[in-house]
């Protein structure tokens, strides 16, 4: 965030106010000390104490009387006559900008560029713009109640306040430049009122920010991605919504990872019926699946062993099965219908071997109160029992500070408690949208069939994981997810949260079995003119260096491989998406093929 105070840094500002502080009180002593020397000279034009102490007061306003004769004068009270003004004036200037520090901030943050800008008055709000400016952004944050002066100088916010609806309040917020834009209001009708304000104010802009919009409800937030999804070309906003305990459950695998335990399975215990351990069950999953991936060793690694306990366990593993169904490749799930009041009586839990234990209790106070109670929870966990919670971040701090802060015992580790809302407010995990998980799992699966087909790692320039990729193929991925809506458009299908429905799935996959030649096609036309852009052309060999790649040329001249390779591209489609948690669901015909409209293939 930028300091409300224009001008120097605020250390340096500091030292100037000492400094014209100090200068203020030795011309006040300087002025007593020669108004007593003029008083022993002048008798008759200073009579007493009470004279001097006025003519002292009156050098900071520009003047004295006893001036009004000729000199000579005490050289104390020749360096007052220059200094009090000089104090009088630094203290006009400081009480003319504190008056208007206000109409400052308010033109600053109008004019501001490049800033993320916050909107809403919750405490993520709050914690989210404290931690981009943590991390060194510029911000501007947006809200309905007013900034306390203390709270400006403790945060240095650039801040208006006002309806964060309003496009005038936007407009005032410098939202035109901005270079992302977080809906985060405790309110989601008021974060989708605050999304459309910004597409209509940004409508135009060659790059337009990124629009990030909270969703409170994790089934409506998955329901909105898919139809942003069904409607990325219609708009050219990157935009997303998110959910906090996706965040937070990605995080948490990054900065706890779960790795492999040679010569025996990894064992997880995820308790509690709370909002969390859905977020949780897929994360770990995926995280799972990564770390099988990124082994070199060609070691085989047995797949990750999940117990769920709640007593609606069976319940919800079903669904999330249906939903998310590379978890039972990844996963040996078992469901316990079990409340917690029973968790110690479980003989999973009695023999131990948890590598790790997660307690997603829907009243956190009582979870944390059950892990603190129950040593058994401790001796079942290899490294640590897991407890988010969402209300008590000052807590898992007292447990959690550095070694010379640490408040509390954290049972020689293996007690965690982990403040979902604190590492919601990763701004690099945010931003990894919808869009940027589908085009990683475009170029996932590319690795993994060029390996098949025996290119080894580094032979060419996508060769490589996804936060190696050159940017510009990182671009062509987001691109194509991106088209997926006029590829769905084509199938006459809709992308949906899955269900489980192998109907839909099946008449869908029908439709990519019957267009695949043709939306395989527009695929390369479409790469074609996205390369052709950046300036690239044909040429033989590939020369990244030069722009130049064998396969910009038209469709029926591609050799039979490149084609099949755009072909499995259409194909993978419903398998992409439903690594996400979608389906697709045929509700037309398919329309006529409309020319014109992957990546790291080309």
């Amino acid at each position: 965030m930028t300091d409300p105070a224009a001008g120097l840094p605020r250390p340096t500002a500091r030292w100037l106010r000492v400094v014209f502080g100090v200068i203020g009180l030795a011309s006040l002593a300087l002025g007593y000390v020669g108004f007593q020397r003029l008083r022993q000279e002048q008798p008759d034009a200073i009579h007493d104490l009470y004279d001097v102490l006025y003519y002292d007061l009156q050098l900071f306003v520009l003047g004295a009387e006893p001036f009004q004769e000729a000199g000579p004068y005490p050289w104390q009270l020749q360096v007052a006559r220059f200094t009090a003004p000089l104090f009088t004036l630094l203290a006009v200037v400081e009480t003319s900008r504190l008056l208007l520090a206000a109409e400052i901030r308010r033109l600053r943050a109008r004019r501001a560029r490049g800033h993320a800008l916050v909107c809403g008055d919750s405490q993520y709000a709050h914690m989210l713009a404290d931690r981009l400016f943590a991390d060194g952004e510029r911000v501007v944050v947006v809200r309905s109640e007013p900034f306390g002066p203390l709270e400006y100088r403790r945060r240095r916010y650039l801040g208006v306040v006002g309806d964060p609806t309003s496009a005038e309040v936007l407009r005032g917020a410098g939202l035109p430049r901005a270079r992302t834009i977080y809906a985060c209001t405790g309110n989601d009708d008021r974060n989708h009122a605050i999304a459309n304000t910004a597409s209509r104010l940004i409508q135009d802009r060659r790059q337009p920010p990124r629009v990030y919009v909270q969703v409170h409800d994790p089934e409506m937030c998955l329901s909105l991605q898919a139809r942003r999804l069904g409607a990325a070309r219609s708009s050219r906003l990157r935009l997303d919504y998110f959910h906090v305990d996706d965040i937070a459950a990605r995080a948490l695998h990054r900065h706890h990872p779960l790795r492999p335990v040679p010569g025996r399975p990894t064992k997880v215990l995820i308790a509690g019926n709370g909002t969390f351990r859905r977020a949780l069950l897929v994360e770990t999953a995926r995280h799972w699946r990564a770390c099988r991936a990124d082994l070199r060793t060609g070691a085989s690694v047995p797949p990750l062993q999940v117990d769920l306990v709640a007593p609606d366990a069976a319940t919800e593993l079903a669904l999330v099965i249906s939903r998310y169904p590379f978890l039972n490749a990844v996963c040996q799930l078992s469901a316990y219908d079990q409340g917690l009041d029973g968790l110690t009586g479980l003989p999973q839990l009695s023999t131990g071997g948890y590598d790790r234990i997660y307690l997603c209790a829907p009243d956190e106070r009582l979870g944390l109160q059950f892990v603190l109670d129950t040593p058994a929870l401790w001796r079942a966990a290899e490294s640590a029992v897991f407890v988010p919670v969402y209300r008590q971040a000052a807590l898992a701090a007292a447990f959690h500070g550095d070694s010379r802060h640490d408040l509390l015992d954290e049972v020689h580790g293996k007690l965690r408690l982990y403040p979902v809302l604190t590492h919601a407010c990763e701004a690099r995990l945010i931003a990894e949208d919808l869009t940027e998980r589908l085009a990683q799992r475009i170029h996932d699966r590319y690795l993994h069939a060029q390996r098949r087909a025996g290119v080894r790692p580094g032979d060419a320039p996508a060769m490589v994981d996804w936060s190696q990729l050159p940017e510009s193929l990182r671009r062509a991925n987001r691109a194509h997810v991106q088209d997926i809506a006029a590829k769905l458009l084509n199938l006459g299908c809709v992308v949906a949260p899955r269900h489980g429905s192998t109907g839909d799935a099946s008449a869908a996959g029908q439709a990519i079995d019957d267009r695949v030649e043709e939306l395989a096609r527009l695929e390369h036309e479409r790469w074609c003119r996205e390369r052709q852009a950046e300036g690239w052309t044909y040429g033989e060999p590939r020369d990244d260096t030069r722009r130049r790649h064998p396969a910009l040329r038209p469709w029926d001249e591609l050799t039979p491989e490149v084609q099949e390779q755009n072909r499995e591209e259409i194909r993978a489609l419903p398998d992409v998406l439903s690594d996400s948690g979608f389906e697709l669901i045929r509700l037309t015909a398919a329309v006529p093929a409309q020319r014109g409209g992957s990546t790291d293939a080309a």
